[in-house]
């Protein structure tokens, strides 16, 4: 997908009690393909990343991993799904998150976390996600 990282608005979206926790729900209509947030946060090399630890890391590349622990980065509310509705991209060294589906207000939002995550960290506490299929067994 195409698209001018200095143009990007952020959509409309809230902070909910889930069952997992807390999760990230629309709070407009999305379109296939539009816009919902970046995720942000403190830029570590593996080391820092390494010492750091947590659920919030999200990794860029082998040298460059995000941490999104910080409140600010509402981003990193978004859940886990199975059958998510949500896409990640990394363009230029930041993470975008688009829908991957028409999405209504109200929904949801989510997006596959990976195999590795999801075997470290979610799948010893059972998945949350809803699905009765889900991605990794």
């Amino acid at each position: 997908m195409k698209f001018d990282t200095e143009k990007l608005k952020k959509a409309k979206v809230k902070i909910r009690k889930t069952k997992a926790g807390f999760g990230l729900f629309a709070d407009q209509d999305f379109k296939k393909g539009d816009f919902v947030i970046e995720y942000v946060g403190k830029r570590l090399n593996r080391e820092e990343a390494d010492n750091v630890g947590g659920m919030y890391l999200f990794e860029i590349r082998d040298s460059l991993t995000i941490d999104g622990k910080d409140r600010k980065n509402i981003a990193r509310y978004i859940n886990h799904n199975c059958r998510p509705n949500c896409e990640v991209e990394i363009k230029k060294e930041r993470i975008f998150i688009f829908t991957k589906k028409d999405i209504k207000k109200g929904e949801e939002l989510g997006y596959d976390y990976g195999k590795d995550f999801f075997k470290e960290f979610i799948k010893p506490k059972g998945c949350k996600c809803g699905s009765d299929n889900h991605l990794y067994k």
